[in-house]
């Protein structure tokens, strides 16, 4: 065990850490972070601008959380690690030795480079301070461009509608996410956009954007040189990892900062967790990183484990993911393609007028369930994941599916129509 801890990030897979470390030892632990004060849900900052929810109601903990967990809270920039001396060095000027340091430095915006990337009025939407503003650059706006898919996208798109803005959605796929998900699910989140009044716009891509006379944003021009006034631009084109601190640092990057299972990096007693973190050697998924929620926050837990001196390999659960695109809720669990691999089949239900999908994805083989997607249905997630992890046939699945029903006694069954569509599938396999 270790006596000084330094977490560079206050997003919820660093502040997970302090938290079960504190839970099990009496260690100084200090939090640096130049975004903000406190950790808030990044994932609430949509609500906030819509006012669903106060600002303060961002904040998880009460401000006295920080105090009486004795986790000491630093407002500034880290610019160096000097991991021989173990030394974390700030924008200030002043720094913090330590004896474990975890680097929790999450993502920041893809910039792509367009034209008018730096016009006021045109941003991103991660961090508290895009929050105040955005708040401010839409105040009195008519119409605003939002570009890229993604959930991201969506969100904002909903944030902008909310207030009366009338939307253009410049989105480059064929699809809508089509990079994740199959043509139906797609299809659904397209006509859900549509029936909210936003002018989606689907292999539109942006050329670039042009200034007014006042210096702001005043439209975007599409490739094929259409010019759309607006006077608001959010760019959603995805999130990268935020390395600069390490690689300032001399730690080992790729895409993100490297590390192995123990989610160890290159240099002794550094860890990193999060969106920043990349695996040296893929997950059982396929991917080296992982920038959700539920996996920041395992990995936070992960790493106080090791700190507190049993050292614990980062084995992650099923794949689970959620979102909401507007009305319609979205559940994932294990491994759903855009296009079946060779010798997996996909059963699916979908009703485009009710706004409702089932999908589930079995290896042809052996008739292993592989995963579960759901849209306007919510099914339990520790059931789901059950049948995944056991590796259950596609037929008992059917054949107890209502017990997945999240909310059976107020939402219409769809899983008879399900059985009644593998029924027919495997009898058109058959006569094949």
């Amino acid at each position: 065990m270790t006596d000084r801890i330094v977490i560079v990030g206050n997003g919820i897979s660093g502040v997970t850490a302090a938290r079960f470390i504190r839970k099990s030892s009496d260690t100084t632990i200090t939090i640096v972070s130049s975004e903000s004060p406190y950790f808030f849900a990044r994932t609430a900052l949509m609500y906030a601008y819509m006012g669903s929810i106060s600002d303060r109601d961002l904040k998880p903990y009460e401000d006295d959380f920080w105090s009486r967990n004795r986790l000491d809270l630093v407002q500034d920039y880290a610019i160096k690690v000097d991991t021989t001396t173990k030394v974390v060095r700030m924008a200030s000027g002043d720094s913090l030795s330590y004896d474990s340091l975890i680097l929790a430095t999450g993502s920041k915006p893809v910039r792509i480079g367009w034209k008018g990337e730096e016009l006021p009025g045109v941003q991103s939407l991660y961090s508290m301070q895009d929050l105040a503003l955005m708040r401010r650059s839409t105040n009195g706006v008519k119409r605003a461009a939002v570009v890229g898919g993604g959930l991201t996208g969506v969100e904002v798109a909903e944030m902008l509608t909310s207030r009366g803005i009338e939307v253009v959605f410049l989105v480059r796929e064929n699809r809508y996410m089509d990079y994740v998900l199959p043509k139906e699910e797609s299809e659904l989140i397209e006509n859900q956009i549509r029936k909210h009044g936003v002018d989606l716009r689907m292999n539109e891509g942006l050329s670039h954007m042009e200034a007014g006379a006042d210096g702001t944003v005043e439209a975007v021009v599409v490739e094929g040189g259409k010019r759309i006034e607006v006077g608001f631009v959010a760019l959603t084109t995805g999130v990268c990892p935020r390395t600069d601190l390490a690689i300032s640092s001399g730690i080992n990057v790729g895409r993100g900062i490297h590390v192995n299972r123990y989610l160890e990096t290159s240099e002794p007693d550094v860890y990193a967790v999060g969106d920043c973190a990349e695996f040296s050697e893929p997950l059982p998924s396929g991917e080296t990183i992982q920038q959700l929620w539920y996996s920041g926050r395992e990995q936070g837990r992960v790493v106080a484990q090791s700190i507190l001196g049993e050292r614990t390999r980062y084995e992650p659960d099923v794949f689970y993911n959620s979102a909401k695109f507007f009305e319609i809720e979205y559940q994932t669990y294990g491994m759903v393609r855009p296009t079946p691999d060779e010798g997996t089949h996909s059963v699916v239900v979908v009703d485009y007028e009710k706004e409702k999908l089932i999908r589930i994805d079995y290896d042809t083989g052996s008739g292993s369930v592989l995963g579960f997607n759901l849209m306007g249905i919510r099914y339990r997630q520790d059931v789901c994941s059950h049948w995944i992890r056991t590796g259950a046939r596609i037929e008992s699945v059917l054949k107890e599916l209502e017990s997945a029903n999240f909310d059976p006694e107020f939402s219409e069954s769809f899983e008879q129509v399900l059985r009644h569509e593998y029924a027919n599938c495997a009898q058109s396999s058959a006569v094949a």
